[in-house]
């Protein structure tokens, strides 16, 4: 079990939930980071703006992005 809950949809601010119906939309789920950073709204909303300034900028192709992010949750032994 988590030490810092997962916040779902309805327990988050209209701002929070707007970027959360935009995640299921594109992804069809919202990520748990997300879901925890959420505690923080002011702090979550800067987090997607860089996340995605990350994601969707520059020369390496976007699955070549997720690749790297995936492996290195897995070389951290992240539970997802």
């Amino acid at each position: 079990m988590p030490r810092i809950s997962r916040l779902e949809k309805d327990q988050v601010d209209p701002e929070t939930a707007k970027i959360y119906d935009a995640y299921l939309a594109e992804r069809g789920n919202i990520p748990n980071m997300f879901r925890t950073v959420a505690h923080r709204p002011e702090i979550f909303r800067t987090m997607i703006a860089h996340f995605r300034a990350v994601m969707n900028t520059g020369t390496v192709p976007a699955k070549l992005k997720e690749l790297a992010i995936v492996r290195t949750s897995q070389l951290n032994h992240c539970a997802y």
